[in-house]
C-alpha cells in the first residue's frame, strides 16, 4: 500500500507509551484492511526495539483476525458448514498465511485410499475396521490427550505434518472422512470427552422415536480409533457418577464441533502476553451461536 502521510503519522504513534493513543492508532490502521500489512511488515523489519516490534505483531495479527472473523461469519451462513474448511479457519488463527492446497490434497489421499478398501457388503464395523486401518495402522495417525500446553494438536495443518493430534483434531479428521465416504459417524456429546458414534440412519418413525441412543451400534475413540461398546460407556457414567441421559448421544452439529474446537484450543493461551488470543477465540466461538 502506497504509504500517505497519515499512514507515517500512524506509523510514527505506534510507539507512544499511552495506551489510549495506542488503540486509537491500532483502530485507525486496522481500518486500512489487509493491503496495510506489507507495510506494518516493513516496519517491522526496520526496528530494532523489541516492544515496538510486539506491537506491530499485534497489529498484524489484528487485522487477520478481521478478515478470519468474516470467513466465520460466511461458513456460519452459507448452507454446507464443511468440517474441512472451518478446520482450516481454526488453524488460520495461529498460522495466517497458511498454504490449504497441500492438506487439501493429502484429506483426498486418504479418502480414496479408505475408498478403494470399501463396498456395500461391509456390516457397520467392518467399514469403521477399514476407515481405522488406513487412518491409524497405514497412515500412522497417532493420538494424545487433550492438553494445553501443546495447541498445535488441536490444528489440522499440523494434524497433517506430524501425524500427530489430540482426540479432537484427530476425531474432526476422522468425521471428515466419514462423511465423505458416507459412513454415518457422528460426534456426541458425552462429558469430559469427544467421543464419535456410529449412528445407524432413521428408516422409520419408530426408530426415531427411539431416540439417539438406541439408534447407536457402537462408539470410537478418536485417539487410537478403538471402538468401544454400550455396556463400555455405562461403566464409563458410573465411574464420573453422571446419569447417562439422552442428550449426551445427540449427534453434534458441525457449527457445535467447531464452537468446541475455538473454546478448547483457547485454553492454550493462559498466560497475560496471549491473554486476548483467548478473548479472540471465545468471541469467535460466540459469533457461531446458532439462533
Amino acid at each position: 500500500m502506497q504509504e500517505n502521510k497519515e499512514i507515517k503519522a500512524l506509523f510514527h504513534l505506534i510507539d507512544d507509551p499511552d495506551q489510549e493513543v495506542f488503540d486509537s492508532v491500532s483502530h485507525r490502521i486496522v481500518s486500512y484492511g489487509r493491503g496495510i500489512i506489507p507495510n506494518l511488515e516493513n516496519l517491522w523489519e526496520n526496528t530494532i526495539n523489541g516492544d515496538i516490534q510486539e506491537r506491530i505483531e499485534i497489529l498484524i495479527h489484528k487485522l487477520h483476525y478481521h478478515d478470519l472473523t468474516e470467513d466465520f461469519q460466511h461458513w456460519k451462513s452459507s448452507s454446507y458448514q464443511d468440517l474441512l474448511t472451518a478446520s482450516l479457519l481454526v488453524a488460520k488463527f495461529q498460522y495466517p498465511d497458511l498454504i490449504t492446497t497441500p492438506i487439501l490434497q493429502e484429506v483426498e489421499k486418504l479418502r480414496r485410499n479408505i475408498w478403494l478398501e470399501l463396498n456395500s457388503y461391509l456390516t457397520p464395523l467392518e467399514q469403521v475396521h477399514v476407515l481405522t486401518s488406513i487412518l491409524y495402522n497405514y497412515y500412522g495417525l497417532k493420538g494424545t490427550e487433550v492438553g494445553y500446553q501443546h495447541p498445535e494438536e488441536f490444528l489440522i495443518n499440523k494434524l497433517i505434518e506430524t501425524k500427530r493430534g489430540n482426540a479432537i483434531a484427530n476425531g474432526v479428521l476422522y468425521l471428515m472422512l466419514a462423511e465423505l465416504l458416507d459412513i454415518p459417524v457422528r460426534a456426541i456429546n458425552i462429558p469430559r470427552q469427544f467421543v464419535l458414534a456410529y449412528i445407524k440412519p432413521v428408516q422409520d418413525d419408530g426408530e426415531e422415536r427411539q431416540g439417539p441412543m438406541h439408534r447407536i451400534e457402537f462408539f470410537i475413540d478418536p485417539m487410537s480409533g478403538q471402538v468401544f461398546t454400550h455396556k463400555d460407556v455405562e461403566n464409563y457414567f458410573k465411574r464420573i457418577s453422571v446419569p447417562p441421559v439422552a442428550s449426551y448421544f445427540k449427534p453434534l452439529s458441525h457449527n457445535r464441533i467447531i464452537q468446541t474446537i475455538l473454546e478448547e484450543f483457547s485454553k492454550c493461551f493462559d498466560d497475560e502476553r496471549n491473554l486476548y488470543k483467548r478473548k479472540e477465540l471465545m468471541e469467535l466461538s460466540r459469533l457461531l451461536n446458532e439462533e
